[in-house]
Protein backbone atom coordinates (compact mmCIF):
# COMPACT_ATOMS: atom_id res chain seq x y z
CA UNK A 1 0.00 0.00 0.00
CA UNK A 2 2.97 2.24 0.98
CA UNK A 3 4.53 2.05 -3.27
CA UNK A 4 0.79 2.24 -4.38
CA UNK A 5 1.29 5.87 -2.48
CA UNK A 6 4.56 6.52 -3.42
CA UNK A 7 3.54 5.46 -7.08
CA UNK A 8 0.40 8.21 -6.74
CA UNK A 9 2.25 11.23 -5.28
CA UNK A 10 5.25 10.75 -8.06
CA UNK A 11 2.45 10.45 -11.06
CA UNK A 12 0.94 13.94 -9.53
CA UNK A 13 3.87 15.46 -9.00
CA UNK A 14 4.64 14.70 -12.57
CA UNK A 15 1.24 15.55 -14.40
CA UNK A 16 2.10 19.17 -12.59
CA UNK A 17 3.58 21.84 -14.76
CA UNK A 18 3.06 25.13 -15.33
CA UNK A 19 2.81 28.37 -18.25
CA UNK A 20 3.17 31.04 -15.94
CA UNK A 21 4.95 33.42 -17.54
CA UNK A 22 6.80 34.66 -14.36
CA UNK A 23 8.27 30.77 -14.40
CA UNK A 24 11.01 30.58 -16.90
CA UNK A 25 12.04 26.92 -17.62
CA UNK A 26 15.69 25.50 -16.92
CA UNK A 27 16.43 25.26 -20.72
CA UNK A 28 15.71 28.53 -21.27
CA UNK A 29 17.68 30.33 -18.99
CA UNK A 30 20.89 31.73 -20.91
CA UNK A 31 19.84 31.72 -24.28
CA UNK A 32 19.51 34.81 -26.15
CA UNK A 33 15.43 36.07 -26.97
CA UNK A 34 14.27 37.89 -30.03
CA UNK A 35 12.70 40.63 -28.02
CA UNK A 36 9.72 42.65 -29.79
CA UNK A 37 8.13 46.51 -28.90
CA UNK A 38 4.30 46.40 -28.51
CA UNK A 39 0.97 47.74 -27.58
CA UNK A 40 -1.80 45.84 -25.93
CA UNK A 41 -5.04 46.06 -28.21
CA UNK A 42 -6.84 43.92 -25.69
CA UNK A 43 -7.44 40.99 -22.99
CA UNK A 44 -9.21 38.17 -22.90
CA UNK A 45 -9.64 34.88 -19.87
CA UNK A 46 -9.30 31.41 -21.56
CA UNK A 47 -8.76 28.55 -19.97
CA UNK A 48 -5.73 26.41 -21.17
CA UNK A 49 -6.84 22.59 -21.49
CA UNK A 50 -5.61 20.34 -19.27
CA UNK A 51 -2.97 17.14 -20.61
CA UNK A 52 -2.95 13.96 -20.96
CA UNK A 53 0.33 12.25 -20.56
CA UNK A 54 -1.35 9.10 -19.25
CA UNK A 55 0.52 9.54 -15.71
CA UNK A 56 -2.97 9.91 -14.35
CA UNK A 57 -4.38 7.10 -16.61
CA UNK A 58 -1.35 4.67 -15.61
CA UNK A 59 -1.59 5.62 -11.75
CA UNK A 60 -5.35 5.11 -11.75
CA UNK A 61 -5.45 1.68 -13.93
CA UNK A 62 -2.93 0.20 -10.73
CA UNK A 63 -4.95 1.42 -7.85
CA UNK A 64 -8.04 -0.20 -9.12
CA UNK A 65 -6.96 -2.91 -10.57
CA UNK A 66 -4.74 -3.22 -7.10
CA UNK A 67 -8.13 -2.35 -5.22
CA UNK A 68 -10.43 -4.96 -7.74
CA UNK A 69 -7.85 -7.77 -7.42
CA UNK A 70 -8.85 -8.14 -3.78
CA UNK A 71 -12.31 -8.39 -4.29
CA UNK A 72 -13.41 -12.42 -3.79
CA UNK A 73 -11.43 -15.48 -5.11
CA UNK A 74 -9.04 -15.62 -7.35
CA UNK A 75 -10.97 -15.66 -10.81
CA UNK A 76 -13.50 -13.06 -9.10
CA UNK A 77 -10.59 -10.97 -8.40
CA UNK A 78 -8.73 -11.12 -11.71
CA UNK A 79 -11.86 -9.86 -13.52
CA UNK A 80 -13.14 -7.46 -10.97
CA UNK A 81 -9.18 -6.34 -10.79
CA UNK A 82 -9.31 -6.14 -15.00
CA UNK A 83 -12.39 -3.56 -14.58
CA UNK A 84 -10.90 -1.97 -11.82
CA UNK A 85 -7.72 -1.21 -13.97
CA UNK A 86 -9.95 0.32 -16.54
CA UNK A 87 -12.19 2.70 -14.40
CA UNK A 88 -8.92 3.67 -12.53
CA UNK A 89 -7.44 4.17 -15.74
CA UNK A 90 -10.77 6.23 -17.10
CA UNK A 91 -10.94 8.00 -13.87
CA UNK A 92 -6.96 8.76 -13.32
CA UNK A 93 -6.40 10.76 -17.07
CA UNK A 94 -9.80 12.50 -16.09
CA UNK A 95 -8.10 13.80 -12.82
CA UNK A 96 -5.11 14.45 -14.63
CA UNK A 97 -6.33 16.71 -16.96
CA UNK A 98 -8.59 18.11 -14.07
CA UNK A 99 -5.35 19.03 -12.44
CA UNK A 100 -3.59 20.08 -15.49
CA UNK A 101 -5.92 22.70 -16.46
CA UNK A 102 -5.19 26.23 -16.04
CA UNK A 103 -6.89 29.84 -16.69
CA UNK A 104 -4.52 31.88 -18.63
CA UNK A 105 -5.30 35.12 -20.76
CA UNK A 106 -5.26 36.01 -24.34
CA UNK A 107 -3.54 38.85 -24.83
CA UNK A 108 -4.50 40.49 -28.71
CA UNK A 109 -1.02 42.98 -29.41
CA UNK A 110 -0.15 45.29 -32.40
CA UNK A 111 3.66 45.41 -33.51
CA UNK A 112 5.01 48.63 -34.24
CA UNK A 113 5.13 48.13 -38.02
CA UNK A 114 1.40 47.86 -37.76
CA UNK A 115 1.04 44.06 -37.55
CA UNK A 116 -0.84 42.04 -34.94
CA UNK A 117 -0.31 39.06 -32.81
CA UNK A 118 -2.19 37.11 -30.45
CA UNK A 119 -0.31 35.29 -27.44
CA UNK A 120 -2.00 32.81 -24.79
CA UNK A 121 -0.68 33.19 -21.23
CA UNK A 122 -0.68 32.26 -17.72
CA UNK A 123 -2.64 35.04 -15.79
CA UNK A 124 0.53 35.33 -14.11
CA UNK A 125 1.25 38.53 -11.96
CA UNK A 126 0.42 41.34 -14.53
CA UNK A 127 -3.06 42.87 -15.25
CA UNK A 128 -2.76 44.42 -18.35
CA UNK A 129 -4.52 47.32 -19.74
CA UNK A 130 -5.50 48.65 -23.31
CA UNK A 131 -3.27 50.75 -24.86
CA UNK A 132 -0.47 49.22 -22.37
CA UNK A 133 2.95 49.38 -23.88
CA UNK A 134 4.63 45.68 -23.57
CA UNK A 135 7.66 43.43 -24.93
CA UNK A 136 7.57 39.92 -26.77
CA UNK A 137 10.05 37.81 -25.82
CA UNK A 138 10.56 34.89 -27.84
CA UNK A 139 12.87 32.35 -26.82
CA UNK A 140 12.91 28.47 -28.55
CA UNK A 141 9.68 29.17 -30.47
CA UNK A 142 7.50 29.81 -27.06
CA UNK A 143 6.67 33.84 -26.79
CA UNK A 144 5.58 34.86 -23.77
CA UNK A 145 4.47 39.08 -22.85
CA UNK A 146 6.10 41.34 -19.99
CA UNK A 147 5.40 44.40 -18.89
CA UNK A 148 7.89 47.32 -20.60
CA UNK A 149 10.62 48.71 -18.78
CA UNK A 150 10.13 52.84 -18.07
CA UNK A 151 12.64 53.34 -20.73
CA UNK A 152 10.94 52.10 -23.63
CA UNK A 153 7.12 53.47 -22.76
CA UNK A 154 7.42 56.14 -25.63
CA UNK A 155 5.46 55.87 -28.06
Amino acid sequence: MKKLLIATLVAALAACSTTNPDVIQRGDAQRLSQVQDATVLSVRPVTVDGSQSGAGAVTGAVVGGVAGGSVGGSREGVIVGVLGAVAGAALGNAVERGVTKEQAVEILLQLRNGERRAIVQAQGNENWVSGEPVIIVTTGGKARVVRAPAATRTN
